[in-house]
C-alpha cells in the first residue's frame, strides 16, 4: 500500500494549518505549527513575498485536501474524476467520496487517533463491516453499513486509547454509535453541511479544470 513516509508536520507548515495529522498531539503544544509557522525550505527573503498567482491558490488547496485524507495524487485523481462521472455538484461529491473511506470512518469515529493509524489499523485486520473484515483502507462505506472493531481487537491498545479519548472529537450526524462504542451505524449519506474540513472545494475543481 503506497502511502507518505516523510515528515507529516512539513505537510502542516507548508499548508499553513493544522491537518489533524498526528491526532491528539496537534492540539497540545507539542504541535510544529506553535513553534513554527513557516513553510519548510526557507521561502522567500523578507520583503520579497510575492502575491501567489490563481494556480498557485488553486494547487495549495487541492494539496490540502489530498493530504487531510491522506491520498496519493494519482488516487485523488481518481477520486475527482469518479465525481465528475457522478449527479450533482462536482466538489461537493468528491469531499462526500473521501468522507467514505473506511480510514475516515474509523477516524471519525474515534476508533484511532489519525487518518494514518486508522489505515495502519484496518491493514493489520481490526475492523470489520456488516460483520465481515475489511482491510482496505480505501473501502467506501454505504448508508445503513455498520462499521466495527472485530471481537478479538476490543482490548487492542491503540484502540483502547482511542475511544478512552473519544469525548475531544464531535461525531458526525450521519454516523451513530452504538451502546458499547465499539461500532457504529452509517445512517446517511455525509452532505457538504455535515463535513467539517476546512476547505474551499470550488477551488479543487477549478484546478483540474484548467
Amino acid at each position: 500500500m503506497a502511502r507518505y513516509r516523510g515528515p507529516v508536520c512539513k505537510l502542516c507548515r507548508r499548508e499553513g494549518m493544522r491537518l489533524g495529522l498526528k491526532g491528539s498531539r496537534c492540539d497540545t503544544g507539542k504541535c510544529a505549527m506553535e513553534k513554527r509557522t513557516t513553510p519548510p525550505g526557507g521561502g522567500p527573503k523578507k520583503g520579497t513575498r510575492r502575491r501567489m498567482s490563481d494556480y498557485g491558490v488553486q494547487l495549495r488547496e487541492k494539496q490540502k485536501v489530498r493530504r487531510t485524507y491522506g491520498v496519493l495524487e494519482r488516487q485523488f485523481r481518481h477520486y475527482f474524476e469518479e465525481a465528475e462521472r457522478r449527479p450533482g455538484i462536482t466538489g461537493e461529491t468528491l469531499l462526500q467520496l473521501l468522507e467514505r473511506r473506511l480510514d475516515n470512518v474509523v477516524y471519525r469515529l474515534s476508533l484511532a487517533a489519525s487518518r494514518a493509524q486508522s489505515r495502519l489499523l484496518i491493514g493489520q485486520g481490526h475492523f470489520a463491516v456488516n460483520g465481515a473484515r475489511v482491510t482496505i483502507p480505501s473501502y467506501l462505506v454505504r448508508a445503513g453499513d455498520v462499521v466495527s472493531v472485530c471481537e478479538p481487537s476490543r482490548n487492542a491498545p491503540p484502540i483502547v486509547e482511542a475511544v478512552s479519548k473519544a469525548g475531544t472529537r464531535r461525531l458526525p450526524s450521519w454516523l451513530q454509535t452504538e451502546a458499547d462504542a465499539m461500532s457504529a451505524r452509517v445512517t446517511a449519506l455525509p452532505t457538504r453541511a455535515e463535513i467539517d474540513t476546512p476547505v474551499q472545494e470550488e477551488l479543487v475543481v477549478e484546478f483540474y479544470s484548467r
